[in-house]
């Protein structure tokens, strides 16, 4: 007799994968860690193999479930597809989504794919900029939702998650040990005064070894142990890792993350947007 695969446990796998961890799929997927853990042993036990390496010091799949990866995507897209076609209501249009670079993963691309599997009609314009600018545009009502990292809140915001700034560099990296310190930053990253301002205060040393307006060009100068960056904690890009300096590097301040424009009354999209962004944020 054929058996049949479990949908919400394939959604969970997918989930892990995505997010790299049990921890953050269980805030994607509103469901405890022991409840998500279930789903994957009863997807591993229905199968019959192995999909995650439970022995790396990361998370990572085996060949098996790199394979199952593949097809257990196709699989949730096809169903969300036919749930979204044959049962959502006709909305149509376009909402534009702006988040600062820094904060779009791991949370955003999990946002999107649940608003679209929902929305099937709509599209979302996803605007990645510095919050400065995402304000701005905000303002001349040319972004609908915007997402901003800052130490304040503004009226007509509210603040999602407030977490710390921690250091971070490539993975047993030895650059921070270097003085002057080697800092890797954008040009108009709001995180740079406050860094300067804790070394400074701690007597350390620093140089702005690397400055750029191309994130990607930081994170590759980091994970290349060149020099070193903060960033919310959280929300650490991949190929760096946290540095675990026992007090050789000061203590950085909190930033809070923060949304504006989800106030919108009667517009379903839009709120539905919304609380996607309030869940998923609620897993960092």
């Amino acid at each position: 007799m054929p058996r049949n695969l479990d949908m919400t446990a394939l959604r969970s796998f997918v989930t892990v994968a995505d997010a790299g961890g049990v921890t953050k799929a269980s805030g994607f997927l509103n469901l405890t860690q022991s409840a998500v853990s279930m789903q994957l042993k009863r997807l591993e036990e229905n199968i019959g193999v192995s999909l995650l390496d439970r022995t790396a010091r990361r998370l990572s799949l085996t060949g098996a479930g790199e394979q199952m990866l593949g097809y257990a995507r196709r699989m949730l897209e096809l169903n969300d597809e036919v749930l979204g076609r044959l049962t959502s209501k006709d909305y149509e249009g376009e909402l534009t989504l702006g988040v600062p670079h820094d904060i779009v993963y791991p949370a955003i691309p999990q946002v999107l794919q649940r608003f679209n599997a929902a929305y099937p009609r709509m599209k979302v314009q996803l605007m990645s900029s510095y919050t400065s600018r995402l304000k701005q545009m905000f303002g001349r009502g040319e972004i609908d939702v915007i997402l901003t990292t800052e130490n304040s809140l503004d009226p007509g915001g509210e603040t999602l998650r407030e977490r710390p700034l921690i250091w971070v560099g490539a993975t047993e990296g030895q650059v921070w040990k270097q003085r002057p310190l080697r800092l890797a930053f954008e040009h108009n990253c709001i995180f740079r005064k406050s860094v300067q301002t804790a070394l400074d205060s701690d007597g350390i040393s620093w140089e702005m070894a690397v400055e750029s307006d191309s994130t990607r060009t930081i994170e590759a100068s980091v994970s290349a142990d060149l020099a070193i960056h903060a960033c919310i904690e959280g929300t650490e890009p991949p190929y760096v890792e946290r540095i675990a300096h026992q007090g050789a590097l000061p203590d950085l301040p909190s930033v809070k993350i923060n949304m504006y424009g989800a106030d919108i009354s009667g517009d379903e999209p839009t709120n539905a947007l919304t609380d996607l962004v309030h869940q998923a944020f609620g897993s960092i």
